[in-house]
């Protein structure tokens, strides 16, 4: 009989961490790789299929924009988001800055900027999911632990067994599911090399227009990815709470050495960098800052994620689904992470988020594990930590 524990070191809803508060982006045209559109679209059907289960709502439709200017030099993400659409055959519009106000009247983009429209875009009632997760996964007989941190763990070379040690006493098993998000090196301290913990700043801003549904989940403001020069931005329309929800990727000098480093004060001029994007594409929203938060990005060097079978233990499992675009994975992530404890393969094609040894940051870990004897594959297509 299959015997599921969940170890959780805060209380299963909580603000420590990367997945909290009330909404989280989840879209199909993919600018960080084409390869993920197959595991987004099964991610789409189960997020579904647990709506179903759970008689919840925790999906909505908002169709997203990935706009950046059309000329851009280097790394473009509209060109890349346009190449998934295209690759996958997603239905998709290409819209000019000016026909996105048009339709869009939150949106107040440059005339140069070009914008891909994919209609299935939208937003995960992220707290909801993870309550809905775990009833689903308790009505089938697993159990959670929390608060319990687990401190340590190890595997009997001789039975196979692994042992996991946590503040409140040890545990064994057949197999280990690794998923401690920012806490992962503190688990498997290989992963220093690969991974970096950022802070992550996101507010909200109130919105002043004649149509007051103008930044509402109605069809009339999408989620988006927005890219200029030098930043790249990403935002929701109001969803629960009063105000258009905005933040940036991979802002400067944002790195923490742990997560209990992590400064959680917003600061003025955290707002004014948020401010900053607001006024010059969104300026019905630049008025009072009604809401902010702190949360935290784990990042791969090439803000891609690692899931795979430890390199020297294949009992154990390692997730780090990350880089500040994992939480939409959830679902799949799940079934993925299912695949690989119970039969050590799965059906998804995940080889270019695996261990490999010619991806940024790996290669020092893959050698301390004691790298497996396959043939490397080439490492994914890089997108940019930093613009």
């Amino acid at each position: 009989m299959l015997q599921v524990l969940g170890l959780e070191q805060y209380s299963i809803a909580h603000h420590n961490g990367s997945s909290h508060g009330i909404s989280r982006i989840i879209r199909l045209a993919y600018h960080e790789d084409p390869a993920y559109v197959p595991l987004l679209k099964r991610a789409y059907e189960l997020w579904r299929e647990l709506e179903q289960e759970t008689k919840q709502d925790l999906l909505c439709i908002t169709g997203s924009i990935d706009t950046a200017r059309g000329d851009l030099q280097g790394y473009n993400g509209f060109k890349k988001s346009l190449q998934s659409a295209q690759e996958h055959n997603l239905e998709h519009e290409i819209l000019t800055g000016d026909e996105v106000n048009a339709r869009f009247p939150g949106y107040s983009l440059p005339s140069d900027f070009m914008a891909v429209y994919q209609p299935e875009g939208g937003i995960l009632a992220s707290e909801l999911c993870i309550a809905a997760h775990i009833k689903a996964a308790q009505s089938l007989g697993a159990h959670f632990h929390a608060p319990e941190k687990v401190e340590a763990w190890k595997v009997d070379d001789a039975t196979g067994i692994v042992t996991i040690f946590t503040d409140q006493g040890q545990y064994t098993a057949r197999k280990l599911v690794l998923t401690a998000g920012s806490w992962m090196p503190d688990i498997m301290p290989e992963l220093q090399s690969a991974v970096v913990v950022e802070r992550q700043v996101i507010g909200w801003f109130s919105v002043k227009h004649p149509d007051p549904d103008c930044c509402t989940p109605s069809g009339k403001f999408p989620v988006f990815l927005l890219q200029d020069e030098t930043d790249y931005w990403y935002g929701f329309p109001q969803f629960g709470y009063n105000g258009l929800k905005i933040g940036k990727f991979h802002r400067g000098n944002n790195i923490v050495a742990h997560p209990k480093d992590l400064d959680r004060t917003v600061s003025l001029d955290d707002e004014q960098m948020m401010r900053g994007a607001i006024s010059k594409f969104f300026p019905v929203a630049n008025h009072e800052m009604t809401k902010a938060a702190v949360c935290m990005f784990t990042t791969t060097q090439d803000s891609h994620f690692i899931v795979d079978l430890h390199p020297k233990h294949k009992q154990v499992v390692v997730c780090s689904a990350c880089s500040g675009h994992g939480y939409k994975f959830c679902s799949v992530m799940g079934e993925i992470l299912a695949d690989l404890a119970l039969t050590g393969k799965t059906q998804h094609d995940i080889d270019f988020i695996r261990f490999n040894d010619a991806r940024p940051g790996q290669k020092d870990m893959m050698h301390s594990l004691q790298q497996r004897g396959a043939p490397v594959k080439p490492p994914p297509t890089s997108f940019p930590s930093k613009l």
